[in-house]
């Protein structure tokens, strides 16, 4: 087992989003919305980030919020303290992953 999330571009997209507010909550088809990725490719992103790696914390909103905009219930995801640390790491790693070999790398 690893330490970290293969970093494909959904993945990437979904942790760039998160780190802009590290401590904001959001909800999945808000991710959906802001990464332009499909539900089917968020929230099992979303699931590996919380339950495999802990990266993120999920929480179910709380029932006054919902029923006052008669939805269904949100889940909640924000970024732990370890999370956003080791997601800017994977981040970093990736983005130096992808230089070319035999370009100077910054």
């Amino acid at each position: 087992m690893t330490d970290s999330p293969r970093m494909t571009l959904p993945a990437m997209l979904v942790l760039e989003v998160m780190l802009a507010d590290p401590a904001r909550r959001r909800y999945g088809l808000e991710l959906c919305e802001e990464t332009r990725q499909h539900p089917g490719t968020v929230y099992p992103i979303l699931a590996r980030l919380e339950r495999e790696f802990g990266w993120l914390e999920r929480r179910e909103e709380a029932p006054a919020e919902r029923l006052a905009e008669g939805r269904r219930a949100r889940h909640y995801y924000v970024l732990t303290h370890d999370g956003a640390i080791r997601a800017r790491a994977a981040l970093d790693r990736a983005g130096r992953a992808t230089v070319h070999p035999g370009t100077p790398r910054p």
